[in-house]
């Protein structure tokens, strides 16, 4: 049996929830054996993600028997001489890789977890981000409270989250993402994330725990200010709080509060895994899709055990990815808890939404990742040449009061 041909798929979920597009992956054997991966947040235009994913498959991996993972990521690793983590070609990598991993499922009669150590876990705890209501109908978009910039709109959202059976709900109040790097958030900035996380402990007390997401957006001293806010209000970690090619500055804000810290999502491969874990992160949080796939995930998530740390897989993205990473999950000791999107979109794409109950990811029981694409809802929310970006950073210079300096790069 040999890898034979690769088809790609760039959707757009309607309400933006998940990212600007999902790039898909569906790939067959020549005897007929399809997988489906799919690609995380490669920052170039969704059509030429998938040209790129086309010419890997192409160049490293057509051909291959599907049980040569490991051979198939050195060669992509290496690719063009490099030899080093390139978050780039890893996203790449990562949905074909998936896509493989599904195969050898099926050719086995095994859900994928069953194949990377066995399942240890009878189902997944999960949490979620706060959205206005989009279990309930779907997101509308500017127009519904900004439940990151108003407390009172996010302890609604975090109570009718917890009564959907959630017990950890996460937001990002500290302010717009920017290419600038670490910056010092401004007075307003640190007084609105306090207020939103106090208003969202008092609306679900002891029921949930709450994940502070930033972004890096801050330099060292603004994310440890910041940190000695938070910590009276018990979350459960502190994610990012500095840019990812930082580890050192992330190190020091580790050493310098209580809450733990977390992160991952914009690492790749167990090499950068590896260095957050010595600066002493204790959450990681690989997004299968672009931390190397399936095997390499569950590699970072092995040397997490010698660091007496957990994995928190990072998902903003499609169901695919979400499946993926679940059967990791299912296999991993370390595994602390999963992030989860459930749209109508993201049940669309698939023949089969994926089984989840209150909260909790239920067992797989499918061979392989247990989902399968439905062309028809895919090809009804067509990627535009040339559109936006899968997530998007400010690209305007702010000061210390976020407002725009006279020096702008949009």
């Amino acid at each position: 049996m040999r890898l034979d041909r690769i088809e790609t798929f760039v959707t757009v979920p309607p309400t933006g929830i998940g990212g600007s597009f999902w790039v898909f992956v569906r790939i067959s054997t020549d005897d007929g054996i399809q997988g489906v991966g799919e690609s995380y947040g490669i920052p170039v235009s969704g059509d030429v993600a998938a040209r790129m994913v086309e010419d890997t498959f192409d160049r490293f991996i057509a051909g291959d028997d599907p049980h040569n993972v490991e051979a198939m990521f050195r060669r992509v690793y290496s690719a063009g001489f490099t030899g080093r983590p390139d978050i780039s070609m890893m996203g790449v990598f990562s949905g074909i890789e998936m896509a493989v991993w599904d195969i050898l499922g099926k050719i086995h009669d095994q859900p994928v977890c069953n194949l990377i150590g066995g399942q240890f876990h009878d189902r997944l705890r999960t949490y979620t981000y706060l959205y206005p209501d989009v279990l309930a109908g779907g997101w509308s978009g500017p127009g519904e409270p900004d439940v990151n910039h108003d407390g009172d709109a996010a302890a609604e959202a975090a109570l009718r989250y917890v009564e959907m059976g959630f017990t950890a709900v996460k937001q990002d109040p500290a302010g717009p993402y920017s290419f600038q790097g670490g910056r010092e958030l401004s007075l307003t900035e640190l007084g609105r994330s306090e207020y939103n996380v106090r208003r969202v402990r008092e609306a679900v007390g002891d029921r949930a725990d709450i994940l502070f997401g930033t972004h890096g957006q801050m330099t060292t001293s603004s994310a440890i200010r910041l940190a000695r806010r938070l910590e009276q209000y018990d979350p459960l970690w502190f994610e990012e709080p500095c840019p990812p090619d930082q580890m050192g500055a992330i190190g020091r804000v580790v050493s310098a509060t209580t809450i733990p810290v977390a992160t991952g999502e914009r690492l790749t491969t167990k090499v950068e895994f590896h260095e957050a874990l010595k600066a002493g992160v204790s959450i990681l949080q690989p997004d299968i899709g672009r931390s190397g796939g399936i095997w390499e995930t569950k590699k970072i998530a092995v040397i997490s055990e010698l660091y007496n740390a957990q994995i928190a897989p990072h998902i903003y993205c499609g169901p695919v990815a979400h499946a993926a990473a679940a059967q990791v999950a299912f296999s991993a000791p370390s595994f602390l808890i999963l992030e989860t999107i459930q749209t109508d979109f993201h049940d669309a794409v698939v023949k089969e939404p994926l089984g989840w109950d209150a909260g909790f990811m239920t067992t797989p029981v499918k061979p392989g990742l247990g989902v399968e694409l439905n062309d028809e809802a895919i090809a009804a929310h067509p990627y535009t040449t040339g559109g936006r970006l899968h997530l998007e950073m400010t690209q305007t210079v702010l000061d210390s009061a976020n407002t725009k300096l006279v020096t702008e790069v949009d």
